[in-house]
């Protein structure tokens, strides 16, 4: 349990596929309401992976918050089922929303039934970049290395990303 006053600082990946910038604002509207100031990468545009659909917008936002784990996992599916998403789709598929917890203060292992740190970070240069946009030096909880670092040292060329521009 722990010290409730405490805050987290934890990490989140946010993509979409379907109506991607509507659901991209959205959804940091509703992360900035829940959580007051966010800590926002650039947006990068890429590729779907694993299956055939339309370009992804992806991005990671910073957020600082006194949830434990699983009532923060609770809330994000909450939010993701406000856009449209329909969990029990197939993992590779559209998303309206998408939203992760990449990492929880330096918390590894399941934690309330959350991989942490995801492993997703390791995996996808649209997860990994943004992550370095926010948090360069920061150090991975389970490699111990910055972010800068694994992403330097990760060879994604064949994951081809680029930053957008949201409309104003």
């Amino acid at each position: 349990m722990g010290n409730t006053d405490q805050s987290a600082r934890v990490y989140l990946s946010l993509g979409s596929n379907i109506d991607r910038e509507h659901n991209i604002r959205s959804g940091l509207q509703a992360l900035a309401a829940a959580f007051g100031e966010l800590a926002v990468s650039p947006v990068y545009e890429s590729e779907a992976v694993g299956f055939s659909g339309d370009a992804f917008y992806n991005l990671v936002v910073g957020i600082d918050t006194a949830l434990s784990v699983g009532e923060l996992a609770a809330v994000l599916r909450d939010m993701e089922k406000d856009h449209g998403r329909v969990r029990g789709e197939k993992k590779f598929s559209s998303r309206t929303l998408d939203i992760d917890i990449l990492t929880y203060n330096d918390l590894t292992g399941d934690i309330d039934g959350v991989q942490l740190p995801r492993d997703e970070i390791l995996k996808h240069a649209f997860v990994l970049k943004p992550l370095v946009d926010l948090a360069p030096d920061a150090i991975h909880p389970e490699i111990g290395k910055s972010y800068r670092q694994l992403l330097e040292e990760t060879d994604f060329s064949g994951q081809a990303l680029w930053v957008v521009e949201l409309e104003a």
